[in-house]
Formats: C-alpha cells, sequence, structure tokens
C-alpha cells in the first residue's frame, strides 16, 4: 500500500510517493520546472492564481503514477503540507473569487497592528499566542475593508492547503493548525478566535468547517479523481503549513524536539507543551500537527534572514573563483574556533523579527589587516551565522522549548560539520542529520488515516537517519567565549 505527500510552495509544488509500510520513498518530482508565476500589483504585494498550484498538484501526480507504474487503487491516502500565512477565497460555487494574497504579501500589516491594540496585546497573545500582525486574519479584513464586493461573494475563506483539499475532495474545510497560523483560533476557548472575529468585525461564518489534521478529512471526488489519476475514495488524510509539516516530517513532535534548516533564510521550529508567547514578538507560536485540547503542542517559530544568504555572499565575494563549499568548509579550519577575534553579524537581508524588526545590518567586526586572511573570514562567517542560531534558540528556551534533539535534512548549511558542531556544542543538542521532505512527510502522515501506519510515532519513526553530531566538549570553553564576544557585538549594535 502507498501514499502520496505534497508540498504545495509558492515557487514549485513538490510531491512523492511512498511505501507506507517501509517509509521508502518509490519517486519524488517537481513541478514547474521553473518558479512558478507572482503577480505584485503594488508594491510589498505579493498574489498567486490557487488554480496554479492545483494544475500542479495534477501534473506531478500523473508524474509519480506513470514513474512508479503503481497502480492507483494502491494509494490509499494523501497528505498535504502547504505555504503558510495565506488567504483564498472561493464563492458559493467553489470559484475563486480573488488571486490568493501569499504569505510574503504585507499589505495587511497596518491592519493587523491595528487589530492587535484594538483587542489588548495581553489578550490577544494570552488566547492565540501571537499578533494578527500580517497574518491570514488580518488579509480577510484588507479585502473586507478594501474590496468589500470580493469579501461580499466569499463563502469560505481559506488557507492554501484548505484549498488543495476543496480541489481533491469538493469540500471546504480547515484545521485548527491552519487556523492557529492565521491567528484565528483561541488556545484558552479552545474554539475560533471569536475575540479576533469580533474586532475585526468579519464573518465567523465563512471560516470553513474544521477536520482533524491527522485523520480522515474527506475523500478524492470522481471529478478530481478524473484529473488526477487517483482513485476515487481516496482518503485526504493530513494537512498542515510547511514549517510544521518540516519540523514532522523529521520527526519533531515531542516537546523537546527541534527541527531546523538553514538555506537563504533560516528556520528553527521547536515544539513544546506549554501554551507559550514572546510578549516581544521575536517568534511565533502556533498549533503543531499532533496538537489536541488537554495535550498541548506548540510550535515555537524562530525566523532568520541572514544564514545561507551570508554564506553564499562570502562565498561569492571574498573566495577565488570556482570555490565549492567544501572548500570553504576545510578553509575555515585551518584558523582556531573565534576566528583569532574576528567576528561576523550575518544580518544583511532585511529587518529580522529576533531582533525585534531591528535592521542591524551585516557587520564584520575585529579586521585586523596584519592578522587576518581570507581564512578567517569564511570562518567568521560560518560562526557567525551559527551564533545567530544560538541566540535564536535561547529565546526559544525561554519560552519552555527544552533543546534536546535537533532535526535537519541533509541539505544547506547543516552539510557543514563545523557548522553544525558550533550549534551543537553551544546547546548541549544533538543534530541528526534525515533523508526526507517536506512532501515525504506528508505521505507518511497520511498513512495514519488510512490504517496504513498505528500512530504518527510509527509513521515518521521508519525514516533514514544518515549521521548524528554531538557535541565537542573539549571545543565549550572557546565556543562560548567567542560566542560571548559575538553577543556583546550584536548588543552594542542593537544600542
Amino acid at each position: 500500500m502507498y501514499t502520496i505527500g505534497y508540498d504545495i510552495g509558492s515557487s514549485s509544488v513538490k510531491a512523492a510517493l511512498v511505501e507506507a509500510s517501509t517509509g521508502k520513498v518509490l519517486a519524488r518530482v517537481q513541478a514547474p520546472q521553473e518558479e512558478m508565476s507572482m503577480q505584485a500589483p503594488q508594491s510589498g504585494w505579493a498574489e498567486q492564481d490557487p488554480e496554479l498550484w492545483y494544475r500542479y498538484v495534477v501534473e506531478t501526480t500523473k508524474q509519480l503514477l506513470a514513474r512508479t507504474q503503481v497502480p492507483s487503487s494502491e494509494v490509499k491516502a494523501v497528505g498535504i503540507g502547504y505555504q503558510m500565512h495565506g488567504l483564498v477565497l472561493v464563492d458559493a460555487e467553489q470559484q475563486v473569487v480573488r488571486p490568493s494574497i501569499i504569505w510574503c504579501d504585507g499589505r495587511a500589516v497596518a491592519t493587523g497592528e491595528k487589530a492587535f491594540a484594538g483587542i489588548g496585546e495581553e489578550r490577544c497573545l494570552s488566547h492565540c499566542l501571537n499578533s494578527p500582525g500580517n497574518f491570514t486574519a488580518a488579509k480577510l479584513k484588507w479585502v473586507a475593508d478594501h474590496e468589500p464586493e470580493n469579501y461580499a461573494r466569499t463563502a469560505h475563506a481559506m488557507l492554501p492547503g484548505d484549498y488543495i483539499a476543496l480541489r481533491l475532495t469538493g469540500e471546504a474545510t480547515t484545521t485548527v493548525t491552519g487556523l492557529s497560523e492565521g491567528v484565528l483560533w483561541d488556545f484558552k476557548e479552545n474554539a475560533q478566535a471569536d475575540l479576533v472575529i469580533h474586532e475585526m468585525g468579519l464573518d465567523g461564518n465563512k471560516l470553513c468547517t474544521r477536520v482533524p489534521a491527522i485523520g480522515k478529512q474527506g475523500t478524492v471526488s470522481e471529478k478530481a479523481a478524473r484529473e488526477t489519476g487517483l482513485t476515487a475514495g481516496t482518503i485526504v488524510g493530513y494537512r498542515a503549513g510547511d514549517q510544521p509539516n518540516n519540523a514532522m516530517s523529521l520527526n519533531v513532535i515531542r516537546p523537546g524536539e527541534v527541527a531546523a534548516t538553514a538555506g537563504t533564510s533560516g528556520v528553527v521550529y521547536g515544539v513544546t507543551d506549554r501554551l507559550s508567547y514572546d510578549p516581544d514578538q521575536r517568534v511565533n507560536s502556533f498549533a503543531h500537527v499532533n496538537h489536541a485540547a488537554g495535550e498541548d503542542r506548540i510550535g515555537i517559530l524562530l525566523c532568520i534572514n541572514g544564514t545561507g544568504i551570508a554564506h553564499r555572499w562570502i562565498r561569492q565575494q571574498v573566495c577565488s573563483p570556482g570555490t565549492t563549499y567544501e572548500n570553504m568548509e576545510r578553509t575555515a579550519g585551518e584558523v582556531p574556533i573565534g576566528s583569532d577575534g574576528l567576528h561576523f553579524l550575518p544580518f544583511g537581508n532585511g529587518p529580522e523579527r529576533m531582533l525585534q524588526n531591528r535592521e542591524v545590518g551585516a557587520r564584520m567586526l575585529g579586521l585586523d589587516f596584519n592578522r587576518h586572511t581570507r581564512a578567517h573570514l569564511v570562518r567568521a562567517g560560518i560562526e557567525g551565522v551559527a551564533f545567530s542560531f544560538v541566540y535564536g534558540m535561547r529565546i526559544m528556551q525561554e519560552l519552555g522549548v527544552e533543546l534536546s534533539t535537533i532535526r535537519v535534512g541533509n541539505d544547506n548549511m547543516f552539510q557543514s560539520r563545523l557548522f553544525a558542531s558550533t550549534i551543537s556544542t553551544l546547546t548541549g543538542a544533538s543534530i541528526e542529520v534525515h533523508n526526507t521532505n517536506g512532501a515525504v512527510g506528508a505521505a507518511l502522515a497520511a498513512g495514519v488515516a488510512a490504517g496504513l501506519s498505528a500512530d504518527l510515532n510509527e509513521a515518521v519513526g521508519r525514516q533514514e537517519v544518515l549521521s548524528t553530531i554531538k557535541p565537542e566538549p573539549e571545543d565549550r570553553a572557546a565556543l562560548d567565549l567567542a560566542y560571548q564576544t559575538w553577543a556583546a557585538a550584536l548588543h552594542a549594535a542593537l544600542s
């Protein structure tokens, strides 16, 4: 028996077909090969046509079935991971009312801030764990204020993953995890967030019927079966936003476990069993995929803009042409921990949320022309990015994330042993490198709904661990000193 998982991004749709009993990945595909189009009708706006996402769901499904020659009748369930915080509006005939306002669209910031003040900051945070900010609720209010005719036509306001589920099943549904990421869930009341809805003057009836994040959410309709090649009646069994889904895909489902990635930007996502929120909003808190009333599982989400982009800048601007990241790793190893007093603040990719939206800029500190070489610059760059992760993780620890295991995919900066070892040693956590991605995780989780796995622990526990990086006690004193010097420089830059 098999399952399929989808990862609906803003640049592409990834899909994977998995053997449920073993977790073996038979095939992974992506469409389109070039990035999906995105529209920006005004500066700071970002929109996409939801039909594009479904078109590539259809295309990737057909590719998987053709490549593996697995009969569609043997695919028992599908799961959906998707870009967070977007807004999709459909009318009573399930037709899209307007293009989706996606995650990186900034038009609703002032709308969310006004509602946050109106609700009361402490009240809003204690109930919803977040400010409405620029999340889905604020985007819906923006439409109500600026496009009243589109708002009036709307029968269902939903997230991107809800729309894909709608196209597959014909039913308009959502999940607690989805409502939470839109700041439309009240954790104290265990219900939709009426305090947000009422403050914004929204119609709560436009929100979709709730289904479990992991469980039978619906089945593939006859129409969708004809379009995709799936068999009618196939279970749609899982749905979550990309960051909680990526964490789940890395088997991060228990308190104390943490997922991380360090691509162009970096993300750390840790699970706690406390209804934690950050009064300073340096990190965000959402319901994790296995959150339930009476068994809280909250994902604390940290985003760092200046990570892989900083590492790439040093490779392109400091290193010789043709230098690879493997070359940089060897070069960095030529100098000691702390780069002989050279320190790098990697915050040159816009305002940093964990620094309370301050724009510090990237800075190289302590540069000595008579002492420092290219190797020092490379090592200081790697250490600076690693230190920024540690800085953010310590904020997360204040909110109840007990670092024990950090799980990462086998890609981006975590392929650097120096980078990963620095984080492991300073936090005391082991770093596990897993062979998985978001589409694979969504497929495995969907199998739980179809009875192909006993529970989520069993489903994602089958993944291959490629390596484990453990703290190196002999380096701890030197790293502590280097980190404290770096942190002092950051605090001076912020003052």
